[in-house]
């Protein structure tokens, strides 16, 4: 996959991880956390360009801090969102 795909996948899990997590619906939360983790494995692999390796860093620092305190609340699904959005739209820069 090109860095955009995974830039897109990764935002697609976030968004879906952020509801489940919203509703209280935290038995799939694992599951795609760690499909997520493999993408993001996968897209530092990935030849990206300076401008978005620099959203990536960040993203990576974040997601790996929300990943070691998952919570069933509205801020960290929030934060989730927030990451889906920026992904979405910072992934042409991929």
């Amino acid at each position: 996959m090109t860095a955009q795909e995974l830039a897109l996948n990764i935002a697609v899990n976030l968004g879906r991880i952020g509801r489940w997590a919203a509703e209280g619906k935290v038995n799939r939360l694992s599951q795609f956390l760690n499909q997520t983790d493999g993408y993001v494995q996968e897209l530092e692999a990935a030849p990206k360009s300076a401008q978005f390796q620099k959203t990536f860093d960040l993203f990576k620092k974040t997601f790996n801090e929300l990943k070691s305190d998952v919570r069933s609340d509205l801020k960290w699904s929030e934060a989730m969102f927030t990451w889906a959005n920026i992904l979405t739209h910072r992934a042409r820069l991929a």
